[in-house]
């Protein structure tokens, strides 16, 4: 159940986003093209975006730029998360991961059954935390972005969703890496 408490103000976060694919291009990016319109339809901001080829330490490595940057709070990927021999994204997060958020990939299925049914079991979404920042990986289909941002990514990256969310607890994900 999705509450948002009207009496808060809307903090927007600071989003990049990354599509892998050996064959697309930006003007090919469909589900690239799905998440940017709903970021920016939310009220968040697009910080940047990006193609990579599927090559783990490619994409391991943009991942790792962007959460030393202190521009960026969240990144959501699109593609790479099937379990064809080319798919390495979601090993490509966990590389990157101090923390994975194992429920994600669980509301995500959950959500994916209620559209797709049992072809849900084929996709390996996934969210962590690094140095501070949100990752999430969505499959490369423009019903998986819409799925996982309509139901999961715009109520947890609202400040105002009741009864918890990530933005509220973003100041603290970094805290093990602040001298105490």
């Amino acid at each position: 159940m999705s509450r948002i408490d009207e009496s808060k103000d809307f903090i927007p976060v600071r989003i990049a986003v990354l599509t892998v694919s050996d064959t697309r291009s930006l003007a090919e990016d469909r589900s690239g093209d799905t998440l940017v319109g709903r970021i920016e339809g939310a009220g968040h901001t697009l910080v940047d975006r990006k193609i990579i080829r599927d090559e783990r330490a490619e994409i391991a490595a943009q991942l790792r730029a962007w959460c030393a940057s202190d521009t960026v709070d969240v990144i959501i990927s699109t593609g790479g998360t099937g379990l064809t021999g080319r798919d390495v994204t979601v090993e490509a997060h966990r590389d990157v991961y101090e923390k994975e958020i194992e429920a994600f990939g669980t509301v995500f299925t959950m959500v994916s059954m209620q559209k797709i049914g049992t072809s849900a079991v084929q996709s390996r979404a996934t969210g962590g935390v690094a140095l501070g920042t949100y990752l999430f990986a969505l499959p490369g289909s423009t019903g998986a972005c819409k799925d996982a941002w309509d139901e999961i990514l715009k109520w947890q990256l609202d400040y105002r969703h009741k009864p918890c969310n990530f933005v509220e607890i973003m100041p603290r994900l970094d805290e093990h890496l602040r001298r105490k």
